[in-house]
């Protein structure tokens, strides 16, 4: 598939497109430490369904590329969730569904609740995913926080020179235990592998990582942006959560808890077994079914 691109104010944002041109646009948005292909088995059932489907790569990951060397490589979330909604403007998008998971999904949250009239349908991977950049946090229980391990990792300067030296190493090893029960052959591995070879890859994880523990500054320009996001504003969008039921991450409950506080309009929450942290690799058909579903 060639890879199409879209010019905002900072980026170059590289994409593919799939399906009819004329169809509902679907934009599928992947997470960290992965790239665009997680969605290769859902595009499919997307396209029979008659939807355009836009998968981007986010800022830091293959083809996708600052215009300026001066820009700040930074990577908080507003920012990501601002790329999205540059891409959809630049592509004179103005309707479109939403589905992401890790950053992905963190970035559709925050574009479902300040764009609300832009997002008809939102399928939410993982939940809520919204932070609290500006408050200090409380510890997690010591289970949580040493699942965390790579983001204290990051924090360092010797997470730096790790990930600048072993990024392969690093992200095939978050692959396996965030997916245990999933076995990734070396050829699915290597068909993303080149994403993180992009020059800003680096320093897009560390300030991503250093931002949300507040040990890096944000752009002035999403000053507002995370003091409001801070407050864990409810997302009023038609949305349905999926969970992996066998994330090496979290073991998600079999209550929809905090999700049901925070989706205004949940119309589903549901835990699908056999999947782990990537869940469209995995279970594909549950993706795009619970789009078609909201679409």
């Amino acid at each position: 598939m060639n890879v199409k691109n879209v010019i905002t104010d900072d980026l170059n944002i590289g994409y593919e497109e799939h399906g009819d041109s004329e169809g509902f646009p679907v934009i599928l948005l992947h997470g960290f430490p992965y790239d665009i292909r997680s969605w290769d088995k859902v595009i499919p059932f997307l396209v029979n369904g008659g939807k355009r489907v836009l998968v981007p790569y986010l800022r830091g990951y293959g083809p996708t590329r600052f215009r300026y060397p001066g820009t700040p490589r930074k990577a908080q979330q507003s920012a990501i969730a601002q790329d999205v909604v540059d891409f959809a403007n630049n592509l004179g998008i103005s309707e479109f569904a939403l589905s992401g998971f890790d950053w992905g999904n963190r970035a559709a949250c925050i574009v479902s609740i300040f764009h609300p009239n832009m997002v008809k349908a939102f399928v939410s991977i993982g939940g809520y995913a919204v932070q609290d950049t500006v408050n200090s946090e409380l510890p997690a229980s010591a289970d949580s926080e040493a699942k965390l391990w790579y983001q204290w990792y990051f924090n360092t300067e010797q997470g730096r020179v790790g990930l600048e030296r072993n990024r392969r190493d690093i992200i095939r090893y978050l692959w396996e235990t965030w997916s245990p029960s999933w076995k990734y052959s070396n050829e699915v591995f290597e068909a993303s592998a080149a994403s993180f070879d992009n020059p800003d890859f680096v320093e897009i994880t560390l300030h991503s990582y250093r931002h949300r523990h507040m040990n890096a500054t944000g752009e002035d320009r999403f000053v507002e942006i995370e003091q409001e996001l801070s407050k864990g504003p409810v997302i009023e969008v038609p949305s349905i959560v999926l969970r992996g039921g066998e994330s090496g991450l979290w073991t998600p409950s079999r209550g929809s808890g905090k999700d049901k506080e925070k989706f205004g309009q949940l119309i589903d929450w549901r835990v699908v077994d056999g999947a782990g942290h990537d869940l469209p690799v995995q279970r594909p058909e549950e993706v795009s079914s619970a789009l078609l579903e909201l679409i």
